[in-house]
């Protein structure tokens, strides 16, 4: 019996089940795969939500928390595992942003380092960038991190930990109930049981609180990937034009994205969304022509209104949360959604008024 029981092992459900073992509590986490192989791996890792003066204040609140804990959050990793996230502190140009003002007075609103640059500014960063570029948008405080490599480390992390458990490849297939209280939760492989329930399970999340009578809208929205295997210092910084972005990796690679689709949980890959994310790579950075395309792939967004999370107690129960529905910014968010849930879970002021991630909202 743990204190706590996580459905779950994505990059949320990790943290949380690391923040709370830090407070001396028995943890178990369970996922249908292995931890963090679907969105968490699938996400291209920018820390910052794309145009952020376009989201909620909900999402900007929880972004702002995140956003500096990263760096801490890095080198603790890569000193307790070995195994190094890639955190790229290096900024993030925004071309050609038809709605520059609104981002101007959000910037100085949040006190967010956000300013307008030339093309020249842009060329002395990034001389390898398409040459039609008038202006952009530049936020220097933004950072990349190569997302399967985190969730490696976090896996690392919570195996050398022995107040955690991890049991991989158990799909959940019903809830233990007693009254208000959730005991438990079945699998093939056994009945686990918790004394307090966390649905962490991203675009899941709300086919798992259909076996309690509860309904959020979180829904599975698809997205493409590409990767080109190029060389280091083609181009440095995170690059967003026209909805889409490129990001480089310490290696030299180069990540494309991405795709917004509906299909249900039926995780694909089309010819159409390749040939589009190969033009996008191009419009960026031409010299991408020149490299191979080493992978593309999908994956799930764990989609929401507006994109603002719900994390709290589920309406009815005493002892079932959820921390789910980051949509397109599960990684940006994730260390103040895990930070506010932890606060919520162990009675603690929470860091940021909890009322706008209700799940009963």
């Amino acid at each position: 019996m743990s204190d706590f029981l996580i459905i779950g092992g994505g990059v949320i459900g990790m943290m949380l089940a690391r923040e709370l073992a830090q407070s001396g509590a028995e943890i178990t986490i369970v996922d249908r795969k292995a931890c963090a192989k679907e969105a968490s791996w699938a996400g291209g890792g920018i820390v910052s939500p794309l145009y952020p003066w376009r989201y909620p204040d909900a999402v900007t609140q929880l972004a702002t928390w995140s956003q500096s804990s990263y760096i801490h959050l890095s080198q603790d990793l890569l000193e307790e595992t070995g195994c190094d996230p890639e955190l790229r502190q290096k900024g993030m140009f925004m071309v050609d942003v038809e709605d520059h003002k609104e981002a101007l007075v959000w910037a100085q609103r949040f006190h967010r380092p956000l300013r307008e640059v030339d093309a020249s500014f842009v060329y002395q960063k990034e001389p390898n960038l398409a040459k039609d570029i008038e202006n952009a948008l530049w936020m220097p405080e933004v950072c990349s991190i190569r997302n399967p490599r985190l969730g490696r480390s976090l896996r690392e992390s919570l195996l050398k930990n022995p107040k955690v458990s991890l049991l991989e490849h158990q799909e959940v297939h019903g809830f233990i109930r007693a009254g208000n209280r959730i005991l438990g939760i079945k699998t093939q492989q056994g009945d686990v049981y918790g004394n307090n329930v966390i649905i962490a399970a991203g675009a899941w999340s709300a086919e798992l609180l259909k076996f309690v009578g509860q309904a959020i809208p979180i829904e599975p929205v698809h997205g493409q990937m590409m990767l080109f295997k190029a060389e280091p210092g083609l181009v440095n910084r995170v690059v967003l034009k026209s909805g889409r972005y490129v990001i480089p990796r310490n290696d030299g690679r180069v990540l494309v994205g991405s795709t917004l689709e509906h299909f249900g949980f039926e995780k694909q890959t089309t010819e159409e969304a390749a040939a589009s994310l190969y033009q996008t790579a191009l419009d960026i950075v031409p010299e991408l022509e020149k490299f191979n395309v080493e992978h593309h792939w999908s994956g799930l967004r764990p989609g929401s209104p507006e994109g603002i999370p719900y994390i709290g107690r589920v309406p009815d129960f005493d002892n079932l949360y959820v921390n789910a529905g980051q949509y397109r910014n599960g990684l940006v968010l994730a260390p103040a959604s895990t930070r506010l849930l932890v606060d919520i879970l162990l009675g603690q002021e929470p860091i940021i008024p909890a009322d706008p991630y209700r799940v009963d909202r």
